[in-house]
């Protein structure tokens, strides 16, 4: 029996299970654990503990882009590097007095008889003008802002890297190995393939794409503006083909078929490279001199 005037113990008041101080009658709505001030996470119902915050963040499904990429806070990052580079390596060019662009640029003689192959894709980082990088890097920023975010930041890279690549493979195959070529423009072509695909595949009105591939390919063979169309067309053909592959095959294969697809055009570019090679230096063996040999692999250029 308990002594008259004697203070029974109240029930214990519920503390917080991440800090036993601390006093709470709040608890998670998903748990049912008491949480404090400092542990509440607001929730659609209620608040909701941290460790159960987590574990619904690991239940949802990560969002994916139409070729299967991942979504990501910044959606243009990729596009803003490659702006960033090609402004940084002009600007290199104009401090080294154009010693980058001679070591550097799109040249078919030093690849063919000195081995430099990287030509074939440092070349696509470099310009001749202030008014040429403007233009490339304008059409990149209009064009890779709205690619990037549907097809994913590496997917995106590599249709520009592989586009880039196939266009200086295509010039190097048809143009005089002495002529220079430099430029970012075969990879904008891709891109402009790139996002035509994407716009049949999203079904948007796809006639002002048509017609800005039009002009840009209208442009090239005008005279006076000494623009390369063969490095236009072989990144356009490259990003067309790569982006409907990562676009339109089935989804549960369309990430090895798009490796697939990247890896067999850097082939057939890597082929064509030696097959033009061993021709230029086949005919120089028989000729003994270099002016005959100073064609494409078909013979002059237009």
């Amino acid at each position: 029996m308990s002594e008259p005037g004697a203070v029974l113990p109240g029930p214990v008041p519920p503390t917080c299970y991440r800090h036993g101080d601390r006093e709470t009658y709040v608890r998670c709505s998903r748990c049912d654990r008491p949480i404090c001030p400092d542990c509440m996470i607001e929730a659609p119902v209620g608040f909701q503990c941290p460790e159960c915050v987590r574990e619904g963040n690991k239940e949802l499904r990560q969002g994916r882009t139409i070729a299967g990429g991942a979504i990501h806070r910044d959606p243009v990052l990729i596009t803003k590097i490659l702006v960033g580079v090609n402004v940084f390596l002009f600007g290199l060019q104009f401090l080294s007095n154009d010693r980058v662009t001679t070591d550097y640029a799109m040249r078919g003689v030093n690849v063919a008889f000195e081995g430099e192959w990287w030509r074939l894709l440092t070349s696509a980082f470099l310009h001749v003008s202030v008014t040429h990088l403007l233009l490339n890097m304008l059409a990149l920023w209009i064009v890779g802002g709205a690619i990037e975010p549907r097809l994913g930041r590496w997917r995106y890279l590599t249709v520009y890297l592989v586009s880039a690549l196939a266009g200086s493979t295509l010039s190097y195959l048809v143009d005089p190995l002495s002529q220079p070529s430099v430029g970012a423009s075969g990879a904008v072509f891709g891109l402009f393939g790139a996002l035509f695909v994407l716009a049949l595949r999203l079904r948007f009105d796809v006639r002002g794409v048509i017609a800005l591939i039009a002009i840009n390919v209208v442009i090239g063979f005008m005279p006076g503006f000494n623009i390369n169309w063969r490095a236009h067309l072989g990144g356009l053909i490259a990003g067309t083909i790569l982006t409907a592959v990562m676009v339109y095959t089935p989804q549960r294969h369309r990430l090895s078929l798009s490796i697939g697809a990247s890896v067999l055009l850097v082939l057939i570019c890597v082929l064509g490279t030696m097959a033009r090679t061993d021709q230029a230096r086949s005919c120089i063996e028989s000729e003994q001199v270099f002016a005959p040999c100073d064609t494409g692999i078909w013979g002059p250029s237009a």
